[in-house]
């Protein structure tokens, strides 16, 4: 299935956080891969790849981190609250397609960053303290 419940579909409603995520991932990468090596010593073209692979990496670190929290790592009011594990293609394929799109969004239009912040604080706030668990608006639609 595209799309759905996260433990069967290849994307869900929480596909749109990551993409938001993605773009203000892209910024935070951009800002790592200078210091790392020095603004004045790097050239473009390596930052954008060193900033590739910071949100890559990210991206499959959070996803990491959220499978051992949906199979009850945190307690079990957090696995309520995630409503069961990802489906392989969720979690390996179309939500880090999504972070590397916001990542790419950036990349185009770095003024995005201030947009993807706000939706995201306004998304996370909203559906983590006021809702019940995390797959009620596929229940709704």
């Amino acid at each position: 299935m595209i799309w759905g419940l996260k433990t069967e579909a290849a994307f869900d409603v929480w596909s749109i956080e990551h993409l938001v995520m993605g773009v203000s991932v892209g910024w935070f990468s951009m800002l790592v891969a200078a210091k790392l090596v020095g603004n004045e010593k790097i050239s473009d073209n390596l930052r954008l790849k060193i900033s590739f692979i910071i949100t890559l990496l990210v991206a499959y670190m959070w996803e990491t981190l959220e499978h051992y929290l949906e199979v009850g790592l945190a307690g079990q009011t957090v696995a309520y609250w995630l409503q069961g594990v990802e489906h392989w293609s969720n979690r390996l394929i179309c939500d880090n397609v999504m972070v590397m799109s916001g990542w790419w969004i950036y990349q185009q239009k770095n003024r995005a960053v201030w947009f993807a912040r706000i939706f995201s604080i306004i998304w996370l706030f909203v559906h983590i303290f006021i809702f019940p668990h995390s797959m009620y608006l596929h229940e709704l639609f």
